[in-house]
């Protein structure tokens, strides 16, 4: 079927709100006297709000390519380019436009609207020419792909093909044309790997060293640079393509090469998330047929999945991470922060190196590391030495700034070098009386106003900060682990936290560049009392009888990037019975621990894994320590998964009855944020109403109505 043929008005019909991305046209005279039509893409506002292609912006696209083709056809033309405005070519498909479409005939349209717009930038008889001269996410990336030829501007921030992270798959042309033109192994990267991959974007030498552009040119010159290209390329100019998949590929790389990623896929994610083994069978069928069939495929695809419920939990999460995240329910006024020229930090093992690097690194001032003694300050800054090296190596840091940042690190024993710290945050033992007297001895040193910030991942900050003579400028100000990747902080705020310590802690998080978000002092806060939830479901299977790996398997319908004692390890078995401990102690009737879990932490090895990094069983030691405490009642997936879920439902209504934050959406954002918990989940909240946990555990639902997919309502 033609989608000349098809009729667009359905969906015409909703674009009320959306923000046009015109393309204007003016005619550029080349060095040899051709003429190019150059198209620029502008939605008339800033960079920072993107040109995004709803269905009004692709009908006008497509009207401008119809009058350049008869152009082209009377002679007057000889090429056309198209461009952006300022720093941006386009960010993708206006996701709300996509999240309204109402009908899976709906989003079939939105799919063939893209393939009939972006189609005519290979069929208007003359060569086409994307010039892209910034971002160029999703959709904008696939205007480049349909184009004949492509540049890139080396200062543009991303170029990336995100759809599988959002539930969906690249459906205006990406899956068809990526791996014909860059081959397959390449193409899986972009496509499913990176997205799979917390989102990463290309940076430009990459995309062109992955041959997606034809040619890579400085920002200073970038459009004359490219415009001269494109006349040489019109006078002959031969383009290589040395990614380009050949007959051999197709016959032999290919099949295995999918054959492969098919079976890593599994092994990393299970089988529930859809959109990566959707993109996975289009990258497969790209290899033959024609490009008409390869379009005609993603419409279908991008159909069934923008109408599942995997997509709407997808769009609930994405919102919540590009809005709520950006403006913190309960932050305070920033004009009431302190101004951080200094920070303190306790400590010089790895937690507190991570720290120091981090604030070193982003907030560019003075860091002072100080422990107990001079061989672990010095193995600290070592630490810190390196890995500033390690990025200088990899050239994110120039020599110069890498030097400055050196210079302001410094460790010592002598605390009193606290005395002009504006922030002092602690990374000792996780022990309340540990902590109670380190602060102890810096509250003598520090200015009153100094911000004191505890790092605690369970333990209640009022008790930590019982004993200062000022608890109002105590916080909790809990990372995650790894520091440096992890986006999310839990600003802790106890009765006693003022408002200015509570707004500098903001402000030092968005600084650090991390999403805060806050929350009440509560056993665990939110993400570690969840995960406990979690990693105590688990425990209890393994102790009365379920074998390790058939535990791990059960709780793969969760989503999560990791099963519980793949997690466990991770963050280390001694962390994690003691925040077992802690949640035990609070709430004995609801959460679960075991002694001998502490028997296993002391251990040096407590599980094999296979080469994925799945836990496949206990190390012999960890046989020996566990045999004795396992009972002989082992209890089947479906029960661990359903106690796992109705235990998470009850716990996050208590924590919403409880005031430990304010909505259910920052619980959400804690666990996307905190725990990797998957998009296409939506955080738990949207999960446990679809399952029916909500229901079981207090006869309700957390979202009215619930958060599903169009075919699902």
């Amino acid at each position: 079927m033609s989608y000349d043929d098809v009729d667009f008005s359905p969906i015409q019909a909703l674009t009320e709100g959306e923000v046009i991305t015109h393309s204007p046209v003016r005619d550029i005279r080349l060095p040899s006297g051709k003429v190019l039509a150059l198209i620029t893409l502008d939605n008339g506002r800033d960079h920072t709000r993107p040109n995004t292609l709803g269905p009004a912006t692709l009908t006008e696209l497509g009207e401008t390519l119809d009058a350049l083709k008869a152009r082209a056809a009377s002679g007057e033309i000889q090429a056309v380019g198209i461009t952006g405005k300022q720093y941006i070519l386009a960010a993708g498909a206006d996701l709300s436009d996509i999240s309204k479409v109402g009908s899976r005939d709906n989003a079939r349209l939105i799919a063939q609207l893209g393939h009939r717009v972006l189609g005519k930038l290979g069929e208007l008889g003359v060569p086409s020419f994307a010039f892209v001269n910034g971002l160029a996410l999703g959709g904008g990336l696939e205007i480049a792909l349909n184009s004949s030829y492509r540049t890139v501007d080396a200062s543009a921030a991303a170029v990336a093909l995100p759809e599988v992270f959002l539930g969906i798959i690249p459906g205006w042309g990406g899956a068809y044309l990526l791996p014909n033109l860059i081959g397959i192994e390449n193409a899986l990267e972009v496509v499913i790997s990176n997205p799979l991959k917390q989102n990463r974007m290309l940076k430009p030498q990459q995309a062109f060293d992955l041959g997606i552009f034809d040619a890579i040119f400085p920002a200073a010159n970038y459009l004359e640079n490219s415009l001269t290209w494109a006349d040489a390329v019109l006078g002959g100019k031969k383009v290589e393509r040395k990614n380009e998949p050949g007959k051999i590929e197709r016959l032999t790389k290919w099949p295995i090469a999918i054959k492969m990623a098919r079976g890593m896929l599994e092994s990393k994610i299970g089988t529930v998330p859809k959109s990566p083994y959707a993109a996975l069978d289009l990258l497969d069928k790209a290899k033959s047929g024609t490009k008409a069939e390869g379009f005609a495929r993603e419409d279908e695809a991008l159909a069934e999945l923008v109408t599942g419920d995997q997509f709407a939990a997808s769009m609930y999460a994405f919102d919540l991470v590009q809005k709520r995240a950006k403006r913190p329910v309960g932050a305070p006024d920033k004009a009431l922060a302190k101004k951080v020229t200094k920070v303190g930090i306790i400590g010089a093992g790895l937690m507190a190196s991570q720290f120091a690097l981090l604030f070193v690194r982003k907030l560019q001032v003075p860091v002072l590391i100080t422990d107990l003694d001079q061989a672990r300050v010095d193995k600290g800054v070592a630490y810190i030495h390196d890995e500033i090296g390690k990025l200088e190596g990899k050239g994110r840091l120039d020599a110069d700034t890498a030097n400055k940042l050196r210079a302001l690190v410094t460790g010592t024993t002598d605390k009193s070098l606290y005395a002009d710290c504006d922030f002092v945050i602690e990374a000792v033992f996780e022990e309340v009386g540990v902590k109670q007297q380190v602060f102890g001895e810096i509250e003598k040193i520090v200015a009153e106003d100094t911000i004191l910030a505890t790092n605690t991942s369970s333990l209640s900050v009022q008790e930590i900060g019982a004993t200062l003579a000022h608890p109002e400028r105590l916080v909790g100000f809990h990372f995650f682990n790894p520091v440096a990747v992890m986006p999310l902080i839990e600003i802790v705020k106890t009765p006693s936290t003022s408002e200015a310590a509570l707004s500098t802690a903001f402000v030092v998080a968005k600084n650090l560049g991390k999403n805060a978000v806050l929350t009440a002092d509560a056993p665990g806060f939110v993400v570690n009392r969840l995960l406990a939830k979690v990693m105590g479901e688990a425990a209890r299977a393994v102790y009365e009888g379920t074998p390790i790996a058939e535990v791990e398997k059960a709780f793969a319908p969760l989503g999560l990037p990791m099963g519980p004692f793949q997690l466990i390890d991770l963050v280390g078995w001694k962390v994690a019975a003691h925040v077992q401990d802690t949640m035990v102690h609070a709430f004995p009737d609801r959460f679960y621990a075991n002694e001998n879990f502490h028997a296993l932490a002391a251990l040096d090895q407590v599980v094999e894994k296979d080469k994925g990094g799945r836990v496949v069983g206990w190390s012999k030691q960890a046989e020996k320590v566990i045999k004795p405490a396992l009972g002989k009642s082992p209890a089947s997936a479906a029960t661990i998964l359903q106690r796992v879920q109705d235990g998470l439902a009850t716990e996050i209504k208590l924590m919403l009855d409880e005031g430990v934050v304010p909505e259910v959406e920052d619980i959400d954002l804690c666990l996307i944020l905190g725990a990797g918990w998957p998009f296409i989940d939506g955080g738990a909240s949207p999960y446990l109403d679809r399952e029916g946990a909500s229901e079981r555990t207090f006869g309700g639902s957390f979202h009215t109505p619930q958060i599903r997919g169009i075919e699902n309502r």
